[in-house]
């Protein structure tokens, strides 16, 4: 596999990218992709067989049950940074390591279940969340522990939009290439 390849299953939709300007048009696109992810990623998971969950979906990259339960404990995350940044001045978060989380036995053998429906909750809770907030709420911050910068929470929603869909490429890009979608 040469390296652009390799590259392109990394970020089969490219690097995150934050625009220099916000309009209410992307705020209110990201809020939708939040929206409407989990049943999405439902649909696109729904028929699979343990043996096609535990496939990676790159070498070396997580099997797709683990990148289901990554994306349940990541957006987890992101919705409580949400109420962080919302209730304390600029409060610094605490990062995880999510390649160990995905080591643990739950990302590894759990019924993807669970992290569908949890995902389908946080996203119900963040969304309901979202779509109340005024832009200078969305202009509010936290502090990352690992490079000392100030998210706004308009980043934080971009990013997990993104992130949302990053992750569904990476599993969709494998039903393609093993002819499994039905």
């Amino acid at each position: 596999m040469t390296p652009e390849e390799l590259q392109n299953l990394k970020y089969p939709i490219g690097k995150f990218n934050f625009p220099d300007t916000v309009t209410n048009e992307q705020i209110q696109n990201w809020i939708s992709i939040l929206e409407y992810f989990p049943e999405k990623l439902r649909d696109l998971v729904k028929n699979l067989s343990d043996q096609q969950l535990d496939t990676p979906y790159r070498p070396n990259g997580w099997t797709v049950r683990q990148t289901i339960h990554h994306i349940s404990d990541s957006h987890h995350h992101s919705y409580t940074r949400f109420k962080w940044a919302l209730t304390e001045d600029k409060p610094l978060i605490k990062a995880y390591h999510e390649d160990r989380w995905a080591a643990l036995e739950d990302s590894k053998s759990a019924p993807i279940e669970m992290s569908l429906q949890h995902l389908k909750a946080v996203h119900f809770k963040l969304v309901y969340l979202l779509k109340r907030l005024t832009d200078d709420d969305l202009n509010k911050c936290f502090i990352h522990p690992e490079t000392k910068s100030e998210i706004s929470l308009k980043r934080n929603l971009a990013t997990y939009a993104w992130h949302g869909n990053h992750h569904y490429m990476h599993i969709e890009n494998l039903l393609i290439r093993k002819n499994w979608l039905s």
